[in-house]
């Protein structure tokens, strides 16, 4: 694997960890700021919402730049955003730069993910994509804890600052390892990303993502109070819990990269399928402490097992243009997020009991497998006869911009 793909890990690495460090540090800053808990929650909201609004417009805005470029650009705005963070003067200064820092996440990652499989042979394309990926599971075992910690004894500005610093070895490690192959802007621009966005198959893949991560955020997002109240876990332990989730991500994002390489369709089935199983057994795995760690890190394994096959797959079905649909796909991501939390939350909020949100998250499971066999059955009418499996990506520009 080109040492290139270690650039892309460090960004996202950096992404991962200004994500998800903030839901730690929200009585630091709600109480530095003076405002409530449920405010400061806010913060969230505003990255994610960045995420959205960010992922398909910067990819359309920079679809005639270089991908070096691009890259590079992006991690310039991230580190200016956790600046801004680090230095905002009250609640409503750190609101508007949460927003600022949500905007590059989901075009890195979109863009990053066109580089990484451009930059090996086919079959190693989604091992690729995970590898990228690996920098945001990782900063959920180690770089959220760590800057956790650090909020916690130095300030949660000293947070947002180390975390720009991350992102400044991100923008040296892009400069320096990523191929000048990719300094050129692409053939496509932006009527061509546009026009891929046309394609049936492409928004059903978008449908697959936001089903089946949707299903993982309907649990996640009530995992505390699932392994206090039904596990009986204390709140000191849950930190140490959510880095085995993190294990558990790590490890199936891994595993789904080289799976997918193999079967990529396949794959994607194996871990929605094993995400529902393991959602529907929650209430029976958080009955006792033992069987309720295991569920968590399974949780994290299963959801993650997906995360690459349905990048990759994104990407296949709109080759004509696949930076503006990867980007996509990760706002599709930013989308179950928000969605899966609130399903989870009205299963909550109807009394159906503590681990409910798995239960709403397991019938989510399914729908995205239904969308996911949806989109199988309609590659099968559009396959070429005498072909095992169409690969967008080997159908010439023009040819895939018509079928689109």
């Amino acid at each position: 694997m080109p040492l290139a793909l270690l650039a892309l890990a460090v960004g996202a690495f950096g992404i991962g960890t200004t994500e998800f460090v903030i839901m730690g540090l929200l009585p630091e800053v709600a109480d530095d700021l003076n405002v409530s808990i449920p405010t400061a929650g806010h913060l969230v909201s505003a990255y994610a919402l960045g995420v959205v609004i960010g992922a398909p417009l910067l990819a359309a805005v920079t679809a005639r730049l270089s991908r070096r470029t691009v890259l590079i650009g992006l991690m310039v705005l991230f580190v200016a955003g956790n600046v801004l963070s680090a230095f905002a003067a009250n609640y409503d200064y750190l609101l508007a730069a949460r927003f600022l820092s949500g905007l590059p996440h989901g075009a890195f990652f979109g863009v990053g993910a066109v580089v990484a499989t451009t930059m090996v042979a086919p079959e190693r394309k989604a091992r690729s994509v995970s590898l990228m990926f690996l920098g945001l599971t990782v900063a959920n075992v180690v770089g959220v804890p760590a800057a956790t910690l650090m909020g916690q004894h130095l300030g949660w500005r000293a947070t947002f600052l180390g975390v720009s610093v991350i992102g400044l070895v991100a923008i040296a490690s892009l400069a320096l390892l990523i191929p000048h192959d990719h300094a050129h802007a692409p053939k496509v621009g932006l009527r061509g990303e546009l026009a891929a966005l046309r394609s049936l198959p492409v928004w059903l893949a978008l449908g697959t993502t936001v089903a089946g991560f949707g299903a993982l955020f309907s649990a996640y997002s009530y995992i505390t109070p699932m392994l206090t109240d039904a596990a009986g876990f204390a709140d000191g332990s849950v930190t140490l819990l959510l880095a085995l989730f993190g294990v558990g991500a790590t490890a199936g994002n891994l595993m789904g990269g080289r799976l997918a390489d193999r079967s990529l369709r396949g794959t994607l089935f194996g871990g929605l399928t094993s995400l529902a199983v393991v959602l529907a057994l929650f209430p029976l795995l958080m009955t006792t402490e033992w069987t309720a760690a295991l569920a968590v890190i399974l949780l994290g394994m299963a959801a993650f097992v997906t995360g690459s096959p349905l990048q990759l797959m994104v990407m296949e079905k709109a080759s004509a243009g696949p930076s503006l649909a990867s980007s996509a796909n990760q706002a599709a991501f930013n989308l179950a997020n928000a969605g899966g939390a609130w399903i989870g939350g009205l299963a909550l909020a109807a009394g159906f009991g503590a681990t409910s949100p798995a239960l709403a998250g397991a019938v989510l499971a399914v729908l995205g497998l239904g969308v996911a066999a949806t989109a199988a059955t309609v590659d099968r009418r559009r396959a070429v006869p005498g072909r095992e499996r169409v690969v967008a990506a080997h159908v010439p520009e023009q040819a895939t911009a018509l079928q689109s």
